[in-house]
């Protein structure tokens, strides 16, 4: 990244894309039970099916019409909304003002959230996972503004037709303005502000819309007469210092368009891979074959050049519509090795010789970024493969050994009383989902 873009320094020049999942829980569900597309559907933490404790972490846009919102008790939601199943057995109650509650499955999710992230790490080379359903992309160096608009579309694209869930884009010269352009018109949104046009976006729309606008701010704001992000970038900032401090500062700044913030990514990885998908699914070896040595070739590319070594190497197998296949085998220790990458994933492969398959992504994960030897090898093939292959997962969870950034219930539940006892909202509640934490 050039010295222009540093934090602190101009951003007018960047192209930031944030990828927000719409109602990403509710749709992993509708992933593996198709039956509930188009139907109200509630996704509850510390909800068990039929029970009435817990709490919504998420409402799809058709549950939402009937009042049920994140953070909400089940008991309410379920006054709000009945189960189907108990609207069929109850004649005062409607089967058609009825919808369908699931619990919280981490593991499903991550799963699918693990292939939505190799996809945008694929458009991107800066990308900064910030959430399980969404993350900002520098394609300062790869996209031009005329070409914004397309590459977002086949973002999009390639997301829902691989991954089965769908997500909004918004690309704009700032971070901020990025996040706020992604929810502008979700579901299925596709919005870009091009520099210059930024304050215009912003001028008309609610102050709440501005990044690190919550309700409390809001009806501060509204209390100096400030109802919109066109009111607030007119303000006198010395107002704003006064009343808010620095953080009055700051959103003034994002209603001008002006955010010097740029995308960084947080911390080391855990693991890089690469994925592709067949136009069709495939049953020929040799063509399945060949698709795995290109990924294999990639990903240790990649990983040579993040000076990283890798002690586990992994492959992803989908079998039609989206049953997910995981394999992977660990080494004596973590080495760089092009050749051993290949070798491994394509051995892993001949499970899968006659399978029909619709993709194949390639993985190393356990990562070492010091600088030390390389491990010895004449012990490898005498390794207990066992202790590193994974299982078969029919609903796409990852292996414990494989897994990234898992977030615990009792840290969601956590999360949840303290966005009850914060002054603001965070736009992610705003979007109707619950936040289980970082993505990593």
């Amino acid at each position: 990244m050039d010295a222009a873009r540093l934090p602190g320094t101009s951003a007018t020049d960047q192209v930031v894309a944030h990828v927000d999942m719409d109602c990403f829980y509710a749709a992993c569900e509708r992933r593996r039970e198709p039956a509930l597309e188009g139907e109200p559907l509630v996704v509850g933490m510390g909800y068990e099916n039929g029970e009435v404790h817990g709490a919504v972490a998420t409402a799809s846009y058709e549950a939402r019409e009937y009042g049920v919102e994140s953070a909400m008790a089940i008991s309410e939601a379920l006054e709000r909304l009945p189960r189907k199943v108990a609207a069929a057995d109850d004649p005062d109650l409607s089967v058609d003002e009825a919808g369908f509650y699931r619990p919280v499955d981490m593991d499903h999710y991550e799963a699918v959230a693990s292939e939505v992230k190799t996809i945008l790490h694929d458009a991107a080379e800066v990308v900064r996972e910030v959430s399980i359903d969404e993350a900002y992309l520098d394609v300062t160096d790869d996209v031009a503004w005329d070409e914004a608009e397309s590459w977002a579309a086949t973002l999009k694209s390639t997301i829902e037709s691989e991954v089965g869930v769908v997500a909004s884009v918004g690309v704009a010269p700032t971070m901020s303005a990025a996040k706020v352009a992604s929810d502008y018109d979700k579901p299925d949104g596709l919005v870009v502000v091009r520099p210059g046009d930024v304050r215009e976006f912003f001028a008309d729309l609610p102050v709440e819309e501005v990044h690190g606008v919550g309700p409390v701010t809001a009806r501060e704001l509204a209390a100096l007469d400030i109802e919109t992000a066109g009111d607030l970038a007119a303000a006198d900032p010395e107002t704003l210092d006064a009343r808010f401090g620095e953080r009055g500062l700051e959103i003034r700044r994002y209603a001008r368009g002006e955010d010097t913030r740029s995308v960084t990514p947080r911390g080391d990885p855990k693991s890089l891979s690469r994925e592709s998908a067949f136009t069709e699914a495939v049953e020929d070896s040799e063509e399945k074959r060949r698709k795995v040595r290109t990924l294999a070739s990639a990903v240790a590319d990649r990983a040579h050049r993040k000076e990283a070594r890798y002690q586990t190497i992994g492959i992803k197998v989908v079998e039609p519509p989206f049953d997910v296949n995981t394999r992977a085998r660990s080494l004596p220790g973590p080495v760089d090795d092009a050749d051993l990458v290949e070798s491994v994933a394509l051995d892993l492969l001949t499970e899968f010789e006659d399978a029909a398959v619709r993709k194949v992504g390639v993985r190393v994960s356990n990562l070492d970024f010091s600088v030390g030897e390389q491990a010895r090898l004449s012990g490898f093939d005498g390794a207990d493969a066992s202790t590193g292959d994974s299982e078969t997962t029919a609903d796409g969870a990852v292996p414990e050994s494989d897994s990234e950034g898992q977030v615990s219930l009792t840290e969601f539940e956590g999360a949840a009383a303290e966005r009850e006892r914060a002054d603001d909202a965070t736009t992610q509640e705003r979007a109707g989902q619950a936040s289980l934490g970082d993505f990593n």
